[in-house]
């Protein structure tokens, strides 16, 4: 292959793609290796991980940050795995218990793990022994007996009183008679009459009729008078007798029915020896002992329960709000769906039967941060940002170290509850992942931001190129191997996996470390194996998983290659033309990158516009691109404009693109079609252009160095390649260079090149095949140069606008003195 003489160098096809040769890999399959164990790529993110989680401090918190297939997220829970592993102690069951004295404060109780579950089977069981003894007691002899005494201490004392009472009226001549007042019965008191008792008003009927002596029958009114009254006094203090003896019967039961609980509950008390379980066990006695009614319902007619009728041994649940009981050592909680009720918990309410919402202690239901206390929770910022009232709540959790569980409903207007449990304190360790953008933005506009998560994991999508690095990934295939019943890898297949891996960072000197797309392939190309009826996983099973990957998404891809070929869109591959030129923009959908040629346009003119971007003005242009096409006007400036003002008009256009155009790639590929425009020297159509240029005219790198090409490579071979046609770019990019197979072929057989350059000189001589031209010690350049010809056209330009300028200003002159001649006639 001939090599240039002028500006810019023909690349060789050995350095258009990274070759990983297989027989220097020190095993045939994968059979041979141990299955990879530990984290590699990965060792500022590892050593950030482990100290912030090693550091119990407060606002120790980590952040992950990385792009998504980076591997965060497993990498995250193998770290915390070990971490969890190293570590035995395991954190406290928590459980709410009604606040018998404030039944709308529900009570904390910490158990060691494992207990918690115990605790409220024993409080259960101690509730249904309850159940079943004190009715038994109730109906037993002894209660009977000791009822009986009471009552008949009582019946006596009745008797003494009104036996006396009868007494003291026949002492006075009056007699006791029970007489109906509606549905009671009560003793009057009437006079005797000749041995027989006699209504007052019969008495007074017969003082009328003169059969009665008057003065004698005001004596025995005074005395009944004075009678009812000794006798309603007797009756108050049979009433406080009555009380009396049903508070002793009231006390009575309570004395038996706490001496056999306690009897009962002894064991527990035991068998918890913590001071705020004994508290709130006492406290639960003297509750039930105040409601023992509710134990005496025979077992045959149960209390009722349903939606409107509230049980009311409902008192004496427990509930046990995060269980240990299964738990080994610090939990470790991977929230994926982070809610406000899935992280903080609940609190559920019912409708009574008056239709009120209401909740007890038994609704209240913990969240993953809960379950995680003593642990770690890891959740995905963006989804904490966006669920409402989240990242609130999990910042105030982390300043105060505490957390009040309460319902976050946006209608709390409507459904209130007073119920306001007692704080847990909490010891957390959050983990949030996030991509870097999110990070920064969040940590610009939010102060707590760096004061609660003080440690920061930065992954990177790539580790170097080094032996040790692609056998560590060999080890990787293997763990995949096991864990995933595939197929062993031959070298050959690792070998084309590692060089798939070092196409995805872009840079020969990297290996990515996007794990989960790097799996992808290997669950793939295991099915191609499969289908051949492979036993081994071999290179071109690796490269047909490759291919059909891109195959499955290059829909879009295809769709304009036809539009390319079918004339469409405009593209020239062969034949030269002034100025116009082939630049090359990526296309990025997401799940595939691929690039495509663009035709770039630009005319100059007389005038003082200066460059003309026509994709800014048609609002199809990003910030960045209006900075490589501003650029250009420093260029020429620096390199035309020394000796003479620059006043041109020109535009610049990418033909046929109706949506938006950023980034810098094409500034180049701009000012070659604005020099060949000004120059009148015509560029070669089958050389298509990428990379950016400063200035001083330098070409700077740019990226999708290796999709640009092949999108032209594309072009050219299904219109047909002639051995001519290329890409031209940055010399600093031939670095990053990892081109398909049939891409270095082409140019290995001398029928595609590429072409590197390190400045617009020797790019604009291979495009026009013109020497650029030196500038000279006077300010010119040599005769017959592209920089000669663009520097003569620019002078002209510019005394044609001054000659054109003086023209005018005559003119005008020439006016002004036959409007002053007119009007003096």
């Amino acid at each position: 292959m001939p090599k240039r003489k002028r500006g810019g160098k023909d690349v060789p096809y050995d350095k258009l793609r990274l070759r990983i040769d297989p027989q220097k890999l020190p095993f045939k399959t994968t059979e041979e290796l141990e299955p990879l164990d530990e984290i590699i790529g990965q060792e500022r993110a590892v050593k950030a991980l482990r100290f912030g989680v090693g550091i119990k401090r407060e606002g120790y918190n980590v952040v992950v940050t990385g792009w998504p297939g980076s591997g965060r997220l497993s990498l995250v829970k193998k770290l915390l795995k070990e971490f969890s592993e190293d570590q035995r102690q395991t954190p406290d069951d928590l459980i709410y218990v009604n606040n018998f004295k404030d039944p709308d404060s529900p009570r904390l109780i910490r158990l060691k793990a494992g207990e918690g579950r115990e605790f409220k089977k024993d409080i259960k069981q101690f509730v249904e022994n309850l159940k079943r003894e004190v009715p038994q007691l109730f109906e037993s002899q002894e209660y009977i007996n000791r009822k009986k005494q009471i009552m008949e201490e009582y019946e006596q004392k009745g008797k003494q009183f009104f036996k006396e009472l009868d007494k003291q009226v026949r002492s006075e001549g009056f007699t006791l008679v029970d007489i109906q007042v509606g549905q009671i019965r009560r003793p009057e008191v009437m006079p005797l009459v000749d041995g027989n008792p006699v209504h007052i008003d019969q008495l007074e009927e017969m003082v009328e009729k003169g059969r009665f002596p008057k003065d004698e029958f005001e004596k025995i009114r005074e005395k009944q008078k004075r009678l009812r009254e000794e006798i309603d006094q007797i009756f108050i203090e049979l009433r406080e007798l009555q009380k009396e003896v049903q508070r002793n019967i009231e006390e009575m039961d309570r004395v038996m029915f706490l001496k056999m609980a306690s009897e009962l509950l002894q064991p527990i008390k035991e068998r918890y020896p913590y001071e705020k379980v004994e508290e709130y066990l006492n406290q639960m006695l003297e509750d039930m002992a105040e409601n023992i009614q509710i134990f005496t319902h025979k077992a045959s007619s149960p209390i009722p329960v349903s939606l409107f009728n509230v049980d009311p041994f409902v008192a004496y649940e427990v509930n046990l709000l995060v269980d240990n009981s299964e738990t080994k050592g610090p939990p470790v909680i991977i929230e994926s769906y982070p809610t406000y009720r899935n992280l903080f918990g609940i609190i559920e309410r019912v409708v009574d039967r008056t239709g009120v919402w209401k909740a007890d202690f038994t609704k209240i239901r913990a969240g993953s941060f809960l379950k995680a206390n003593g642990g770690y929770l890891v959740i995905n910022l963006l989804d904490a940002l966006f669920e409402p009232g989240v990242w609130q709540a999990l910042k105030r959790a982390l300043k105060t170290n505490r957390m009040e569980i309460q319902s976050f409903d946006p209608f709390y207007y409507f459904f209130t509850s007073g119920l306001k449990p007692e704080p847990i304190d909490i010891d957390v360790k959050v983990i949030v992942i996030s991509n870097p953008y999110i990070y920064h933005l969040l940590l610009y506009y939010d102060e707590d931001m760096e004061k609660i998560f003080k440690i920061r994991a930065d992954f990177s999508t790539s580790m170097d190129n080094t032996s040790e690095n692609i056998y560590q990934m060999a080890r990787f295939v293997k763990k995949k191997v096991e864990e995933e019943n595939l197929r062993p890898f031959d070298r050959t297949a690792i070998a084309v996996l590692v060089e798939e891996a070092i196409r995805m960072t872009g840079r020969t000197e990297k290996i990515s470390t996007s794990f989960p797309k790097i799996a992808n392939i290997l669950r793939e190309s295991d099915f191609w194996a499969q289908q051949e009826g492979s036993d081994l996983v071999m290179e071109r099973h690796v490269e047909k998983a490759i291919e059909e990957r891109i195959y499955r998404s290059n829909l879009i891809e295809e769709q304009i290659q036809e539009m390319i070929d079918r004339g469409t869109l405009m593209i020239d591959v062969d034949g030269e033309v002034v100025g116009q030129v082939n630049g090359l923009a990526i296309y990025d959908m997401g799940d595939l990158t691929f690039g495509k040629p663009s035709r770039i346009t630009a005319t100059t003119s007389m005038g003082r516009a200066g460059i003309i971007n026509i994709e800014r003005e048609a609002d199809l242009s990003g910030k960045t691109h209006n900075k490589g096409v501003l650029i250009l006007s420093g260029y020429l400036r620096k390199r035309y404009a020394q000796d003479k003002p620059l006043t041109l008009s020109a535009s610049i256009a990418f033909e046929q693109s109706y949506s938006g155009v950023d980034g810098d790639s094409a500034s180049s590929t701009e000012l070659y079609a604005l020099l060949s425009s000004l120059s009148g020297v015509p560029l070669k159509q089958y050389i298509a252009v990428t990379g950016s240029v400063n200035q001083k005219g330098e070409i700077q790198p740019i990226g999708g160095v290796n999709e640009k090409i092949e999108g032209f490579f594309d072009c050219c071979k299904r219109l047909g390649l002639n051995g001519k046609q290329g890409v031209m770019i940055p010399e600093a990019n031939v670095k990053d260079l990892m081109l398909r197979k049939d891409v270095v072929d082409a140019v290995k057989r001398g029928k595609f090149h590429i072409y590197a350059v390190k400045t617009i000189d020797e790019g604009i001589e291979i495009l026009t095949g013109k020497k650029a031209g030196e500038r000279k010690k006077n300010g010119t350049y040599q005769k017959d140069t592209i920089n000669y010809l663009v520097d003569k056209r620019l002078r002209e330009l510019a005394e044609g606008i001054k000659s054109f300028g003086e023209e005018e200003e005559e003119e005008k002159k020439k006016k002004g003195r036959k409007k002053k001649t007119s009007k003096k006639g």
